[in-house]
């Protein structure tokens, strides 16, 4: 396998719909895409090209290479790595309301209990700027570093509020954008996927059994296993995002979705509306 292999990456955002895209996607035999995401041009670029390149190997015969990684949008250094090893690749970017899509994401540390429940601390911009949560969502900033380094006819921009409106849509110009034949296009995923409502292990628990995790693991398709999961697990409640939390995001926002509506030729106004 060589980088000219690759045809194609879906760079992000977070928790706005990828890994459910990506899955859509793989119901095509004709679409090879590694599990997990790989992050090499964002977190592992140090294992460097041949580790790169083996997570491909085998799959010479499929019609489209490509691979998945969400790091790749709000992780700057990505882009240059990107256009220096493959300035051929077709680029995916969805994007999601930026206050929508923090929420979604402080939600999904909480649940893996690696944040705590005072979500001010981690989404109120005056004191989380600069952070993981609210950085994620300058979405101008980072297409901008894309749009500096490939052609904009290597660039798809999609919109996760779309998405929810006609999903068999949203994968069809994905589709189109990867020059496949939509006469019989794979049915999109009707399943949400990662939906924070599906009952977990609480973070609390969560932190007493890790120690025990790796130990637990041989055990993990037993059915006694499955039996005490069910048990623990159970649907969470997570801290609200209020209405003076949200505002103050909106506000922090309103500038970077006017820049980024500019840059798209789209109406994003409603994101900067109160409310979901």
């Amino acid at each position: 396998m060589q980088f000219r292999d690759i045809d194609f990456l879906i760079i992000g955002a977070t928790k706005s719909a990828t890994t459910w895209l990506q899955q859509s996607l793989q119901q095509d035999a004709n679409i090879f895409m590694p599990d997990p995401e790989l992050h090499y041009f964002s977190r592992y670029y140090d294992r460097g090209d041949d580790w790169y390149l083996s997570n491909f190997v085998g799959q010479e015969h499929r019609r489209l290479r490509g691979e998945k990684s969400n790091s790749y949008l709000g992780m700057s250094q990505s882009a240059e790595r990107i256009r220096q090893k493959l300035p051929q690749a077709l680029l995916v970017a969805q994007l999601r309301n930026p206050v929508d899509r923090a929420y979604s994401d402080y939600c999904m540390l909480y649940r893996r209990a690696e944040v705590s429940r005072d979500i001010a601390q981690y989404l109120d911009p005056r004191q989380a700027a600069g952070g993981r949560f609210l950085d994620r969502g300058l979405y101008y900033q980072q297409l901008q570093r894309y749009i500096d380094r490939f052609p904009m006819e290597q660039l798809l921009v999609l919109f996760f509020e779309d998405l929810k409106v006609d999903a068999g849509a949203q994968l069809s110009r994905v589709r189109r954008f990867l020059n496949l034949n939509d006469d019989f296009p794979p049915q999109p995923l009707a399943k949400k996927v990662k939906d924070k409502s599906q009952p977990i292990i609480g973070p609390r628990l969560r932190l007493l059994l890790r120690p025990v995790k790796p130990a637990l693991a041989p055990f993990r398709q037993t059915a006694g296993f499955r039996r005490l999961h069910s048990m623990m697990t159970k649907e969470l409640q997570y801290e609200p995002l209020s209405g003076d939390l949200r505002e103050r995001m909106v506000e922090y926002y309103a500038s970077e979705t006017e820049k980024l509506g500019a840059l798209v030729g789209r109406d994003l106004t409603g994101w900067l509306m109160q409310g979901k």
